[in-house]
């Protein structure tokens, strides 16, 4: 089948908002949107730690960036009235499962009550046409069984993270039938599985503590080598969010939840994501744990993309050895002093020319 990929034509002058623009998946769709000639907004709180993309990547010349905090529900409204967006991206969350161990009650008010925050004002916002809103591949109640979730699969979450997410996509549900389809608002929801790419500095997450361990000749610690994850580059998840702007506007009858991930033979473990991963930077020592150490994380995690398939022509492009490669392979070229802006764009390149992995 032909493998759809986000058309310059449709995004040349497009008004967009993007919540979450100062952080590693925003980043990125920022620096793509601006590549396809859109006129993006960006809000979003000041990027969090030192490094981070979007300084690195001088993210904010590339859009009209604030520093919005979601769970205002003013500043979000005055914004989005003064952006008149005709397509709204909402990155914007905390996006950790262990800092939502750490503080639930805000891991809860930006997830739940800042997605409202930013789907209210879309209410009467006669400019808007179509809204993607991305949660995440954990919002399943996940049984633990060799199974690949589809997008009708009961929602749940053990976690904070996980079940604000889940709640989150229960509001977006509701606001989407109670209001703003029949405003004209084509509105649908991302499920991303794990992501990985250069950029990310973010704790507690894989790939940058690999990096920042081996950088400073440390031991990597691995809590559970045997956890199975849908990992694959974040350019696979923004190209899709991309592509299903694309088809919301076109057909806005394709709003709904839509996975977004690899194949499910290429669900792979920690262990394996690892040894990958110091094989592509050529050094690195691993402690490895017995996984019992730390708060509960699911064991198995897999996703079922056979609608985004057959409705957006949405398909994994790098395989999971490539896309850890590459990864690797930018924090190495950032670390001996290329441009990161330079190394997300020749990423970028390279994605849009490469065909489907199998």
């Amino acid at each position: 089948m032909t493998v759809s990929t986000p058309d310059p034509a449709f995004w040349r002058g497009r008004r967009v908002v993007l919540t979450g623009h100062t952080g590693f998946k925003g980043s990125w769709l920022a620096l793509w949107l601006h590549r396809l000639g859109a006129q993006v907004t960006g809000m979003a709180l000041p990027p969090s730690g030192e490094p981070n993309l979007y300084t690195l990547a001088r993210v904010g010349e590339m859009c009209d960036s604030h520093f919005v905090d979601i769970r205002d529900a003013q500043a979000v409204a005055d914004r989005m009235r003064r952006a008149e967006p005709e397509i709204v991206f909402h990155l914007a969350a905390q996006a950790l499962v262990r800092a939502g161990y750490a503080d639930p009650l805000s891991t809860y008010s930006t997830n739940v009550m800042g997605t409202a925050h930013v789907l209210d004002a879309l209410r009467g916002l006669g400019s808007v046409r179509a809204a993607v809103m991305v949660t995440t591949d954990k919002v399943y109640r996940n049984l633990e069984r060799a199974y690949p979730y589809r997008e009708d699969d009961a929602l749940g979450g053990h976690d904070p993270y996980s079940a604000s997410k889940a709640a989150s996509e229960l509001v977006i549900a509701s606001y989407r039938d109670a209001f703003l389809a029949e405003q004209g608002v084509a509105v649908a929801t991302a499920r991303a599985g794990n992501v990985i790419g250069g950029g990310d500095w973010a704790a507690d997450r894989l790939i940058p503590d690999a990096v920042r361990a081996w950088q400073a000749a440390q031991a990597l610690p691995i809590r559970r080598p045997q956890a199975i994850r849908p990992w694959q580059h974040v350019l696979e998840p923004i190209s899709a969010y991309l592509r299903l702007a694309e088809c919301l506007c076109a057909t806005p009858a394709v709003a709904g939840a839509y996975n977004f991930g690899p194949h499910t033979h290429e669900a792979a473990t920690v262990r394996q994501v690892v040894e990958w991963a110091r094989q592509a930077y050529g050094s690195g020592d691993i402690q490895w744990g017995d996984g019992t150490e730390g708060p509960h994380e699911a064991a198995w995690l897999a996703l079922e993309i056979a609608q985004a398939r057959t409705v957006l022509g949405v398909q994994p492009r790098w395989g999971l050895q490539d896309a850890i490669m590459r990864t690797m392979a930018w924090y190495r070229q950032q670390q001996d002093g290329t441009d990161a802006r330079a190394l997300c764009e020749a990423d970028i390149v390279a994605f849009e020319s490469t065909g489907i992995s199998s």
